[in-house]
């Protein structure tokens, strides 16, 4: 879509994608002591911050709970929509579910942004649940400051098969299925207007077959890796499964591009929070500051982090009996 007088879309947001998101440690001291409301049927709900509710309503059946939205961290509306819509479906997947409805989650400046914008946003997002065979069915919207959308996704689960942020045990492979580095591009995009189609595609892919696959394997502890970035996410799953974990930076994938534009100054607040966030925790003796950002780099739409083996995917790390985080 050829973009109006009006600007570039990123303009009209501060942050952009999940690097937009409230920094985890903020976060967690705002919902500290909070709890939802209890039932035997809550199989996974907001103790270990894991990627969506799960609530059993059969033996064999559980439903999944999600809800994710961002601001635009691309010009192009379609592509921001696609991005959107994946990086929502990508809870489910990364429980081992199944997407099977979405609701549509907007905000929108409409007396600065023509509505005929929002249709792309909202025609990518369509396009996007439609090759994940998730119906759109509805939504919600507001009159907004800064343009935002997202969606609400419900999913369904084998409940013997999920996989979950506090199954981890130690002595297994951690498995990374997209390379991380889209967080810095994004924010070389923002700043400059340069399009990286690597980037969009990386983001626009549904983390499906990773998530079948890693259910076929018979994995029990998964996580998607987002705004807290590769470091943040993996700190996460360490500690609600009470193991460590050792990774190996130089088997990590990284987005091409993204190394040099970090070495030229593209860095999100966000990655630097993450790295704030995780440094207490974290062993990483001769590991430049570089190449710990890049570590912690948020994530839009990012790969699944598995802990075990996935055939076709690369091996990062392992995890370990103890606690923390060491980067070799």
């Amino acid at each position: 879509m050829e973009l109006p007088e009006i600007g570039r879309l990123t303009g009209y947001a501060r942050g952009g994608g999940c690097a937009c998101k409230i920094p985890p440690g903020e976060l967690e001291d705002a919902v500290r002591g909070l709890v939802g409301q209890t039932s035997p049927n809550v199989l996974v709900g907001l103790d270990d911050g894991d990627d969506a509710a799960a609530i059993l309503v059969r033996d064999d059946l559980a439903i999944l709970s999600t809800a994710d939205f961002f601001t635009p961290m691309v010009d192009d509306p379609y592509d921001w929509g696609r991005i959107a819509a994946a990086n929502a479906l990508s809870d489910i997947y990364a429980m081992g579910g199944t997407p099977i409805t979405a609701i549509n989650l907007v905000g929108w400046p409409r007396e600065k942004l023509p509505m005929a914008m929002l249709t792309e946003v909202l025609r990518g997002g369509l396009d996007v649940a439609a090759e994940a065979k998730c119906p759109v069915t509805g939504g919600h919207s507001i009159d907004d400051p800064e343009p935002k959308y997202g969606m609400a996704v419900t999913g369904i689960a084998d409940p013997a098969k999920l996989m979950r942020n506090d199954a981890a045990q130690p002595g297994l492979p951690l498995t990374l299925t997209k390379p991380i580095g889209v967080g810095v591009l994004n924010n070389r995009h923002k700043r400059t207007g340069e399009v990286f189609p690597q980037a969009i595609a990386q983001m626009v892919e549904l983390n499906r077959d990773a998530a079948q696959a890693a259910v076929a394997a018979r994995v029990r502890a998964a996580t998607d890796v987002t705004g807290f970035g590769l470091l943040g996410h993996l700190f996460k799953l360490c500690r609600a499964s009470g193991v460590g974990a050792v990774i190996d930076s130089a088997a990590i994938p990284v987005t091409e591009g993204a190394r040099e534009s970090l070495e030229q100054g593209f860095i999100p607040g966000g990655s630097r929070r993450n790295l704030s966030w995780v440094l207490p925790h974290l062993d990483a003796d001769g590991i430049t500051e570089e190449e710990l950002i890049l570590l912690a780099d948020a994530q839009t739409s990012g790969g699944l982090l598995i802990v075990g083996e996935l055939p076709g995917y690369p091996v990062i790390g392992e995890t370990v009996a103890g606690s923390g985080m060491r980067v070799r």
